[in-house]
């Protein structure tokens, strides 16, 4: 037993765990209204609030906190405090959930899953709080890599976010974005009755397997099947995350290992380390080479994090399709906007499984694609980071955000403004020009920054996550799963709830909080820069009015409400609309700065 394996597990590193995870439970819970705290005074511009549990109302929690636009609460940290039958007793996740159980409506047989989902994303924070110590003013000039695997918290909503259900504590120190552990692929022969390759025009199956493997293993690769018997040109080479080909694929397809459908190679020779999304790999032996995404049978927020061959067969037609609809488009150009295409996928179709239907997980345990580097479209001199970034604090409390506009030498506003014309100015585009909705997360989104100032944002995992939102788009055949039904009101819901409720409002806590810059002068900015996009299309004046993103109010899609619904499968993704959680309005906060000219001499007056 390696006594250094869980060395993070110490009372000092639970505590500190459990007291920024409670922070984000009460503030992301209140925010859905699933509890709804009391108000008793108001001090030094903090409320002072009190939660008592449902049923015991010996158990009582105190805190400051500020509720900012959106309902976001920004708790005071370290200020939540917990008493029972008034004693103080130190404040737990797992506790928490179990006291409020009535309010969050777990349905009983999926509450112990829950609870281990939430036990093991404190066990990852408090691995982040021992190991990866990384001062923000260290890492505002850090590598690309180096600011991916010091991230903290890549989904700020979801309240179980880094369960990771499926991984051993040896598997987390091998496999887990923040162990920053090294690993290499295993590579797998697939026979073509049962595995298929797809690529866009430009890469054929021997250019691509040239690049990533090089022409020895290739030479290598193939004698293997030739001393077994076997006719090289039948197979298909398959790139495996190591944990899935140990787990799942040794075991469960040994029937298509005996008869030589699926023979294991060996590892490669390039060397990867593993993303915040967990089952993408980013090549540090060639950086320009393909990001490569694995099948990876992981519970993870919601879903098990597997890959379906069905879809591999569709990617690269919508990789085409999305370059030369959104790639040529030139206002899209001129913002730098950039998407990491999709460029080649392999599948392999278990026959065993395939009668129980193409959405189960056991059909998705062994695909992966290749996608666009972001070193391969760079330039010298420009940083790379990961959008979450943004609200990254570290674990001296400190934020990174106000650290990187310090460096810029912009005022706040001034550097706000160019990274909302990075982000949020194509993604008006795409949707208003191209009935198109990404989901545009920090982990989704790769900022590209010169001298510490926005430059344009690069977009990843578009096929999977991109929905085209008009009938009248026309799509080719192999393209038409992006298409998404979806009435007028949730349509606009991409942006006021993907980008507002979903990042921005986390956005304007780190700015409320470590730069006094207040959320309803983030918020004028927001305004000022869809003004400027409106005033640059005109001709799309119909659709703003149509999908109007200043109305008054809007629906509330609650994601926490969402998971705890059902942690293993959130919603059906043949029909996701069915499945939101709307509840309550949001009151929009750029709804007052609606006109034009108001808005125009507002700015001035501020910036005077």
């Amino acid at each position: 037993m390696d006594k250094e394996l869980n060395s993070h597990i110490t009372r000092e590193f639970w505590e500190k765990a459990n007291e920024i995870h409670i922070g984000k439970i009460i503030s992301e819970f209140a925010h859905e209204s699933i509890i709804k705290p009391s108000l008793q005074e108001t001090r030094n511009g903090w409320g002072i609030y009190k939660l008592i549990t449902p049923g015991d109302s010996s158990i009582i929690y105190h805190f400051e906190a500020r509720v900012l636009k959106l309902n976001h609460w920004l708790l005071k940290k370290g200020s939540v405090k917990k008493m029972v039958n008034g004693k103080s007793h130190l404040p737990e996740s797992i506790h928490f959930i179990l006291e409020f159980q009535q309010n969050l409506e777990i349905p009983e047989t999926l509450l112990p899953g829950y609870l281990e989902e939430i036990t093991a994303t404190l066990y990852g924070s408090m691995f982040i709080l021992k190991h990866n110590q990384i001062p923000v003013n260290k890492l505002v000039n850090a590598d690309y890599q180096t600011i991916e695997h010091a991230m903290f918290n890549g989904h700020p909503i979801f309240v179980a976010n880094n369960g990771r259900v499926g991984f051993d504590a040896e598997d987390y120190r091998k496999y887990a974005p923040e162990a920053n552990q090294s690993i290499q692929l295993v590579w797998l022969a697939g026979h073509k009755s049962r595995a298929s390759f797809n690529a866009v025009e430009e890469l054929p199956y021997e250019n691509l397997m040239k690049q990533e493997l090089g022409e020895a293993i290739i030479q290598q690769f193939n004698r293997q099947l030739a001393e077994k018997g076997l006719n090289p040109d039948e197979y298909v080479f398959i790139p495996v995350h190591p944990w899935q080909w140990d787990n799942k694929l040794a075991i469960l397809f040994a029937p298509d290992i005996v008869a030589n459908q699926l023979v294991l190679m060996g590892s490669g020779p390039d060397i990867y380390l593993v993303q915040q999304s967990l089952r993408t790999l980013f090549n540090i032996s060639n950086p320009e080479k393909f990001y490569t995404k694995t099948a990876l049978s992981i519970l993870n927020m919601g879903f098990l994090r597997g890959m379906s061959p069905y879809f591999m067969d569709t990617t690269p037609a919508i990789t085409t399709w999305i370059k030369s609809t959104i790639g040529k488009d030139p206002y899209i150009k001129s913002l730098g906007f950039t998407m990491l295409c999709e460029v080649a996928t392999v599948g392999y179709r278990n026959f065993t499984f395939e009668k129980f239907g193409q959405t189960s997980s056991y059909n998705k345990m062994l695909a992966a694609l290749w996608r666009e580097s972001p070193a391969s479209i760079t330039k010298k001199g420009q940083q790379l980071m990961t959008m979450a970034a943004l609200i990254h604090i570290d674990h001296e409390n400190q934020a990174l955000l106000p650290e990187i506009i310090k460096n810029s030498g912009f005022t706040i506003s001034d550097w706000l403004r160019k990274y909302l014309r990075c982000y949020l100015a194509p993604l008006l585009h795409a949707f208003y020009e191209h009935d198109l909705s990404f989901i545009p997360h920090g982990e989704n989104v790769i900022l590209v920054l010169e001298n510490h100032i926005p430059v344009k944002i690069i977009m990843k995992d578009i096929t999977e996550e991109i929905n085209v939102l008009n009938p009248e788009v026309k799509l080719p055949e192999k393209a038409q799963r992006i298409y998404l039904e979806i009435p007028d009101d949730i349509r606009m819901l991409n942006i006021l709830i993907d980008v507002f409720d979903g990042f921005f409002r986390f956005v304007t806590a780190i700015l409320e909080e470590y730069c006094q810059f207040t959320d309803e002068e983030f918020w004028r900015l927001v305004a000022e820069c869809i003004h400027d996009y409106q005033q640059e299309n005109t001709h799309l004046e119909r659709k703003f009015k149509r999908f109007d993103l200043f109305v008054k109010e809007y629906d509330q899609s609650c994601l926490n409400r969402l998971q705890l619904r059902n942690h293993r499968q959130m919603f059906n993704s043949a029909d996701p609309v069915s499945s939101f959680q709307l509840v309550g309005r949001h009151q929009n906060p750029i709804y007052k700065y609606r006109h034009p000219k108001k808005h125009n001499i507002e700015s001035a007056i501020t910036t005077a």
